[in-house]
């Protein structure tokens, strides 16, 4: 029989209790409303993620990344062992409830990620973060891996992560050459197109192993080595479907079920992600 579940905190949130449970020393569970956000026991999506986008600023002597969303770390983790002593992280987190989670029992999951000297973190909105970049401090990469990817069928067209305006905020935050990666349920065209129409070059990454089935999105900026300048826009890719579960579901534990997701708070709601 599995060990129960224990409640190790819980915060009051207009989405239901946000909570942290645990029945095991390496695993825990994010939860909101009585739906699972995350585990801890399955974080292959998280690690992909930001390794998609981390490959791709490889060989820039001190390169910055936007992170949107702590989680219980695991994104951060996977961008920090993929990046050298000179980089720069930046995670925008919502809610200081998921800092202290991070900070207190899950820190030993993460080798206490946000006490790394390479991180900073950021108590706010990522979307406002993102549209109040100015030059010259663009970033080399920006990872959002929020609970809700897009999503044309419940995301109107002023959606402050997907939607046109704001994907062109998210060009424009990056320097040229750069990279927004974008977790998302399932393949979705219209995202593809969008991300097309505002500049980017895109790839759909393939699953790093086996498993429930969603999307990585990598959408390369403008300019940088190896490109046409700005006017080079490119197309989308169909390079293969990510790893993550059915619509709304995290897969098999990737992010537990549910439609809050797994990092919560950098600007929707409570990571309760819409970070």
């Amino acid at each position: 029989m599995p060990r129960p579940w224990t409640t190790v905190d819980r915060v009051d949130t207009s989405e239901g209790p946000l909570e942290l449970r645990q029945r095991g020393p390496k695993d825990f569970v994010i939860a909101i409303g009585g739906r699972v956000l995350m585990s801890s026991t399955a974080v292959r999506t998280e690690r992909a993620v930001a390794e998609a986008a981390c490959s791709r600023v490889a060989g820039v002597p001190a390169p910055r990344v936007l992170i949107g969303g702590l989680g219980m770390g695991f994104t951060l983790r996977a961008a920090l062992d993929a990046l050298p002593a000179t980089a720069r992280v930046t995670v925008v987190e919502m809610n200081p409830v998921v800092e202290r989670w991070c900070r207190g029992p899950l820190a030993s999951m993460t080798d206490d990620a946000l006490n790394d000297p390479r991180t900073t973190l950021v108590m706010g909105d990522v979307a406002a973060v993102i549209a109040g970049t100015r030059p010259p401090l663009q970033w080399h990469a920006i990872v959002l891996d929020l609970y809700e990817g897009p999503h044309a069928a419940t995301q109107t067209i002023d959606d402050p992560f997907y939607g046109p305006s704001a994907l062109t905020q998210s060009r424009r935050a990056l320097l040229p050459g750069g990279v927004l990666a974008v977790w998302s349920e399932d393949p979705d065209p219209a995202f593809e197109q969008r991300l097309s129409t505002v500049g980017f070059t895109t790839e759909r990454l393939p699953p790093p192993q086996s498993g429930p089935r969603h999307v990585v999105y990598l959408a390369k900026a403008p300019g940088g080595p190896g490109t046409k300048g700005a006017g080079d826009k490119g197309g989308p890719g169909t390079k293969g479907a990510g790893d993550r579960g059915g619509r709304g579901t995290k897969g098999a534990g990737d992010k537990g079920g549910g439609s809050a997701g797994g990092g919560l708070g950098a600007g929707r709601g409570a990571k309760a992600r819409r970070r």
